[in-house]
């Protein structure tokens, strides 16, 4: 290998080879690369599109942000088939071979721990949506008012429209955290992420929960029963479950001074 090392995750010797012509970032195909008990899953990327300053640049290119992040996920979930892994953040990359070896010893008593509180486990997604429907999700201020036949009756429409966007709004929070609290005594951990912003991510509605929960992969049948039981549960509102996937809410992250 001559080119810099993209590392995807750490995880334990592999009980089954990795598939066959598995391809990850720039097409390079992805290799184990053993040390101390640990295997860092790597390929080779080029250096002039993985220094800092090309990094740089790369971030103002989103369809190449998106064909690295698609590739990068695609190792993931065929470690994710064979192992447990414990993902690394996007981009990862060291000098040589010698470099990622260093990273395994400086951090191993941490891999170690985290493999196993993470082993057999996977991560399931949940997001509650409050829908737009007929408009109403939308703020009230944000919305035409009827034709009001004088001033008087124009504020009183506002007012009404202004409760009635809060009432909304106060049933789809209580129902997200009774949502929350019920699949969080299923999970053993959870994370809740900031909502998403809909023009960022495209999805329809206003978004109320964003949470993430690590489950026994032998449990994850009953975790999604258990979230499909609630989908009729609260008219106006749409409940999203991703997963399984590779515990990344859970993983933590290499601290910025032992990443190249």
């Amino acid at each position: 290998m001559s080119g810099l090392r993209y590392v995807y995750a750490i995880c334990r010797p592999l009980e089954a080879p990795l598939q066959a012509q598995l391809t990850g970032v720039a097409g390079a195909p992805a290799k184990p690369l053993h040390h101390h008990g640990l295997v860092a899953v790597v390929s080779e990327v080029p250096e002039q599109d993985f220094t800092e300053d090309a990094l740089r640049a790369h971030l103002e290119d989103l369809d190449w942000l998106a064909a690295t992040a698609r590739a990068h996920q695609g190792v993931i979930d065929a470690l994710t088939v064979v192992t447990t892994p414990l993902p690394l953040r996007l981009a990862t990359v060291f000098r040589d071979d010698s470099g990622v070896r260093s990273m395994i010893e400086a951090r191993e008593e941490h891999f170690l721990r985290t493999l196993d509180r993470l082993s057999g486990r996977v991560e399931w997604g949940v997001k509650v949506y409050l829908e737009s429907e007929g408009q109403e999700s939308e703020p009230a201020a944000e919305r035409p008012a009827p034709k009001a036949a004088s001033g008087r009756d124009y504020l009183r429409q506002r007012r009404q429209q202004t409760r009635a966007s809060e009432d909304l709004w106060q049933r789809a929070e209580t129902f997200a955290t009774a949502l929350h609290e019920k699949l969080a005594a299923f999970a053993e951990d959870t994370r809740l992420h900031a909502p998403q912003n809909a023009t960022l991510s495209g999805a329809a509605g206003r978004n109320v929960l964003n949470a993430a929960y690590l489950v026994p992969r032998d449990r994850s049948e009953e975790f999604v029963e258990l979230v499909d039981r609630t989908k009729d549960d609260a008219p106006g509102l749409r409940v999203e479950l991703t997963g399984p996937w590779a515990a990344y809410s859970f993983a933590g992250e290499l601290p910025e001074e032992e990443r190249a």
